[in-house]
């Protein structure tokens, strides 16, 4: 009985004008700037060397346009699906965070600190995950080569949101919802990867951390 290791990489988007400003996205489908341009192409070339199996992407220009940085290289179409979309801000979305922090003092804080607590008229992270961890879960099931075969540290690779990243990886670690807020921001272009650990390709992954927060020009690709 051989064991299965299914690698996933968790890409976070270049840099946007939003971002340079610190002003809050959410949904708002904004495209990158030139210097996210840049990181693409950088982080693109450097996650193509893992050859990876799928990329799949947020359906929001600027997750796609930095995954297609990726199939650029590898020569990969980009799917998208829109469940990889960032964590919907309602009321706060474009504005700055002192134009959030003047209307509602205190609450970004309660935000980041409670993954349960929901932004007026958006959503909390923990709806994030769990509109997110089927992907994954439809992912393991429907591709049989994902951990076996002749290339079996072959990654799935996502390229979504630094907060709906978060959320997914939270969620597929099974970690208390109180535990949430652990994991400190992740940077434009920076990567998250995480193994499913599983007896055969029948059984469910158990997923373990690997890598957070990884740069194209600093870090270990983390295949362990």
């Amino acid at each position: 009985m051989t064991p299965v290791v299914r690698r996933l990489i968790l890409l976070r988007h270049g840099e946007t004008l939003y971002n340079a400003s610190q002003r809050m996205q959410g949904q708002l489908d904004t495209d990158l700037s030139d210097v996210g341009v840049g990181q693409a192409r950088v982080a693109g070339r450097a996650i193509a060397t893992r050859s990876p199996l799928v990329i799949l992407s947020s359906d929001l220009r600027r997750a796609h346009e930095t995954a297609q940085a990726i199939g650029a290289v590898t020569g990969q179409d980009v799917t998208t699906d829109s469940r990889l979309r960032e964590t919907h801000l309602g009321d706060w979305q474009g504005m700055t965070h002192h134009e959030v922090d003047e209307a509602m003092p205190g609450a970004r804080r309660v935000w980041r600190d409670d993954s349960t607590w929901t932004p007026p008229n958006g959503e909390s992270r923990v709806q994030v995950a769990e509109r997110m961890l089927p992907v994954v879960d439809e992912l393991v099931a429907g591709l049989d080569n994902w951990g076996t075969g002749q290339t079996p540290d072959a990654p799935v690779v996502l390229v979504a949101h630094g907060g709906c990243i978060a959320a997914l990886t939270a969620g597929l670690l099974a970690l208390p919802v109180a535990n949430w807020p652990v994991f400190g921001g992740l940077a434009n272009t920076s990567w998250v990867q995480l193994s499913g650990h599983s007896t055969t390709a029948d059984d469910a992954p158990v997923w373990r951390l690997d890598v957070w927060n990884a740069t194209a020009e600093s870090a270990d690709l983390g295949v362990q």
